[in-house]
């Protein structure tokens, strides 16, 4: 095997392990086992990992768990579980069938006993998916406030603190509902820093976003949106949220831990610059392949073989409507950086196994795409301008495509230095 694909088998080989590793069922497992719960339980599980998170707290607390709900991604259910309801809805953008499910979540909850204890799962894409809108607004309003948040190359942060004005679930709103019922919540990190009210834009979390913050977004990025909205945005959030206990149990360092561990095994000295990236896909990939050709040309910061890697979620301008997500745009961009340096290899990973709205989960670059891109008679240039990194990649074999993986810990981002 040469050079170039031994490099990019290895990289898929890291992926592959950093994944299975920080699948929720091990970590929740665990938490259960710690803080056990005295029945009956409610569970209500929500986000891009909640199957197999809600898969988990049946196996492990069985009876106790006497109903429940899941709610996740389009084709992200892996199958029946005994008590419990599925539901699958819109990602990354909200559709009739969130609005559904969440209602239907909602009724669940208030017609429940007081005393009776909810198990709440959530991860990664519950902002979407888990979504009821205020007083005054529809469906329509909330695509289109999220259609202008996702193409301005807005933060996470800055969208969720919008998003959770315009929202009954949002902010610490869904656990005020709930009240008394006593909520146990254990949470899968898919943001930087691990703020809880981030996560699915936090609905059992007290807000710490502002709408003053929420208005100074939209000057921001320059977003005009209808009066009626803005009215909605002047709403605040539940300030104390007793009966909540919510645990982190996963997040992105995990993920880049395990990638390392992987690379070491592989034979390459590892390094993680960073585990909470959200500047632009531009800057990460000139970051990346600016230590990677350092370390090609002088072996500093480490030797080669070697392996760079930074985790995080990083944000794309969109101006074109090609098909792509960040993590494909990210490896088209680089593969500019690193043509004709075949001893690298760069990779960016989603960990839930979806880029955007395309059946990829990121992409790859050699030193060669390029030149394989011209000699199809493909221009790079008018890929990037119109944000179709998919069928860029696609052209070349550079996609890298996992399905739905089960967990959602942000972005792997990476360089493989050959020797």
């Amino acid at each position: 095997m040469d050079r170039k694909n031994r490099l990019q088998e290895d990289a898929l080989e890291i992926i592959r392990y950093a994944i299975q590793e920080n699948l929720p069922d091990r970590a929740l497992r665990k938490a259960l086992s710690e803080k056990p719960l005295p029945g009956p339980l409610t569970l209500i599980a929500i986000g891009k990992a909640a199957w197999r998170m809600a898969k988990t707290g049946v196996d492990c607390l069985g009876s106790k768990i006497t109903d429940g709900i899941v709610l996740t991604k389009y084709g992200y259910s892996e199958g029946p579980l005994p008590r419990i309801e599925i539901f699958e809805a819109g990602h990354p953008l909200t559709d009739e069938n969130s609005i559904f499910a969440t209602q239907t979540i909602l009724d669940r909850v208030r017609t429940s006993p007081e005393s009776q204890r909810i198990l709440f799962l959530l991860s990664g894409g519950g902002s979407s998916l888990f979504e009821l809108p205020v007083s005054g607004l529809g469906l329509n309003d909330l695509k289109e406030v999220n259609d202008h948040l996702l193409k301005s190359g807005a933060s996470i942060h800055e969208i969720n603190a919008v998003r959770k004005r315009l929202s009954e679930v949002k902010g610490g709103r869904f656990a005020r509902l709930a009240y008394p019922r006593p909520i146990s919540a254990f949470i899968l990190s898919d943001t930087l820093g691990d703020r809880i009210d981030n996560v699915a834009s936090g609905p059992v979390s007290v807000d710490q976003t502002t709408s003053k913050e929420a208005f100074a977004v939209l000057r921001k990025y320059s977003l005009n949106l209808p009066q009626h909205i803005l009215y909605a945005m002047e709403r605040g959030s539940p300030e104390a949220l007793p009966g909540v206990e919510a645990a982190i149990i996963g997040n992105v360092r995990y993920l880049c831990r395990a990638a390392g561990k992987k690379a070491q095994q592989l034979g390459y000295s590892a390094l993680s610059l960073t585990t909470q990236f959200d500047g632009t896909a531009v800057e990460c990939a000139k970051i990346l392949t600016l230590v990677g050709k350092e370390i090609a040309s002088s072996e500093l910061p480490v030797s080669s073989p070697a392996a760079v890697f930074i985790g995080g979620e990083a944000v794309v301008h969109v101006r074109g409507k090609g098909k792509g997500g960040r993590c494909q745009e990210m490896a088209l961009l680089a593969s500019k950086e690193i043509a004709r340096w075949d001893r690298l290899c760069f990779f960016a990973c989603g960990s839930d196994g979806t880029d955007g709205p395309t059946d990829a989960a990121g992409g790859m670059a050699t030193g060669d795409t390029i030149t394989r891109l011209e000699e199809k008679g493909l221009n790079l240039e008018s890929f990037l301008q119109n944000n179709n990194s998919h069928e860029a990649l696609k052209a070349v074999d550079g996609l890298i495509v996992t399905g739905p993986t089960g967990t959602n810990v942000n972005d792997l981002y990476g360089v493989l230095v050959g020797k």
